[in-house]
């Protein structure tokens, strides 16, 4: 290891373990379990970090984060609505610095992932009924002497929060797409939309981000996370969140019957009938900014960031825009913003974000190969030659770390190291958006072959890694047949 090589990569080596033997130190400060194994967590979203620790009598969540309010946010509320009898993560222990903290394990199981296995199934149904149950219960009962002090930014989803989402969704999607509009009625409507919003009857925890990828379902049942950003707020607003995530694409039927079911539960917790024609309206309105909010969030992560996931997640979250303009009223007249709303609905839009797509029909095989650098780049027998072939040897090498050496990029470990520890996000990233234009063009030209090529010292972790996260961006994005090899592990008789 060379001289830049160190100074980059043993400090974070360093500070995992130090992180790492923080977390037994205050893991032992509570059980006297000896802790077979501290494993990390793959990052999605978040910028904390999660380990899972495992004991011989169960498994714990620890979770590492720098920003101490966000924090003490969770800790609070969590320790908070477990005292409310809400299903939400039990806290057993938190570093003096409040960096690190210990809760409860409930699994990797979320309620989006059973909709994805299962489908619109009754049972899957139930499980919506349920965590919006659950959801009502948390927001009424868990209101109730909540100290909004700890609230990482508002207190309270009002006016000038509505309107920050609207102002988040104008910078980083809106003005993006580059399609003129009078700026001045724009921001005048946004105002009317977030007074109108800000003046609720049924005001009480708001979730923020109350969603199927932050239920986790357990045999035992269903579980909240990830609601440190919660405030106090509309009680549509999460309903909102959760029955119009494009991901979980519901039917409509199912909107609909949810929508009253949850009605029912806040009428039953407490005791009063509630107007339904008003609720609705408003909650209406919340879909709306949800959808802007997310679509904001897609054009940030997407755009700006270029990141692949939420770029091909842009058409879901305009075609539930299209539908929802087709379907729905918002209670309030909006001349400039309704008019730019069903500009980019328009199919020409959407198409800017969808890929053309491979068929049957299509000829193209791409042959996507990792190679160790020591036997020399594979050859191409195909009559087109040429293709691609990237170098990974500028990204740090997991082959370094004794855990890792007998390992390859296909493992969980090694995975993780390199997507937490190391550019190999940001070098895949890059990647992408230039081999897609190929593909893309291939495609549409009928071109029968193209070869891309990972290679790094060994062709064991680096390269395996980044050919495998190669064939499927490929296989998601453009549903192009694949032809994977790792050819050092291949001629090592290694079956990958």
């Amino acid at each position: 290891m060379n001289s830049i090589e160190n100074a980059i990569f043993l400090p974070a080596l360093n500070r995992m373990e130090n992180i790492i033997n923080e977390i037994r130190h205050l893991f032992s400060s509570f059980s006297n379990d000896p802790v077979i194994h501290i494993g990390k967590i793959p990052q999605s979203g978040s910028i904390r970090i999660y380990f899972r620790i495992r004991t011989e009598n169960g498994s714990f969540i620890a979770a590492y984060g720098e920003n101490r309010k966000e924090n003490r946010a969770f800790i609070l509320f969590s320790r908070h609505f477990k005292s409310a009898g809400c299903p939400v993560p039990a806290i057993y222990a938190v570093n003096p610095a409040e960096t690190i903290y210990i809760q409860e394990d409930f699994g990797d199981q979320s309620l989006l992932n059973i909709l994805e296995e299962k489908g619109y199934e009754p049972e899957v149904y139930s499980l919506f009924k349920k965590s919006l149950h659950e959801l009502a219960l948390l927001q009424i009962n868990g209101d109730r002497g909540l100290d909004y002090n700890y609230c990482i930014t508002s207190r309270e989803f009002g006016k000038q929060a509505i309107l920050s989402d609207l102002l988040y969704f104008k910078y980083y999607f809106l003005d993006a797409l580059q399609i003129p509009y009078d700026k001045e009625k724009m921001l005048s409507d946004f105002d009317r939309l977030s007074e109108y919003l800000s003046e609720v009857q049924y005001c009480y925890f708001m979730f923020r981000d109350f969603q199927s990828r932050n239920i986790l379902i357990q045999e035992d049942g269903l579980h909240f996370i990830d609601y440190q950003g919660g405030m106090k707020g509309a009680l549509q607003y999460d309903v909102a969140s959760m029955l119009w995530q494009a991901k979980a694409n519901l039917p409509d039927e199912w909107k609909n019957s949810l929508l009253h079911s949850y009605i029912d539960s806040v009428e039953s917790i407490l005791d009063q009938k509630i107007d339904r024609e008003n609720f609705i309206s408003l909650f209406n309105g919340y879909v709306l900014i949800r959808l802007m909010q997310v679509l904001g969030a897609y054009g940030f992560r997407g755009l700006f960031e270029r990141k692949a996931h939420f770029l091909t997640s842009i058409p879901l979250g305009l075609r539930n825009l299209r539908w929802y303009l087709q379907n729905k009223k918002t209670g309030v007249e909006l001349p400039e913003f309704s008019r730019m709303m069903e500009e980019i609905v328009k199919d020409e839009i959407i198409g800017r974000f969808e890929p053309i797509q491979a068929t049957e029909k299509t000829p193209l095989i791409v042959h996507i190969n990792s190679f160790s650098y020591r036997r020399g780049i594979p050859g191409d027998p195909s009559v087109n030659g040429g293709g691609f072939v990237f170098d990974c040897r500028g990204i740090l090498n997991p082959g370094r770390i004794e855990e890792h050496k007998a390992k390859t990029g296909k493992d969980r470990l090694v995975k993780d190291y390199l997507e937490q520890q190391t550019k190999m996000p940001a070098f895949l990233n890059s990647i992408f958006d230039i081999v897609d234009i190929t593909v893309e063009e291939y495609i549409r030209r009928d071109f029968s072959s193209l070869m891309i090529n990972f290679g790094c010292t060994g062709g064991q972790h680096r390269s395996v890694y980044a050919a495998e996260a190669m064939a499927r961006h490929l296989r998601n994005k453009f549903r192009v047949k694949i032809e994977l090899h790792h050819i050092e592990q291949e001629a090592l008789g290694l079956s990958l």
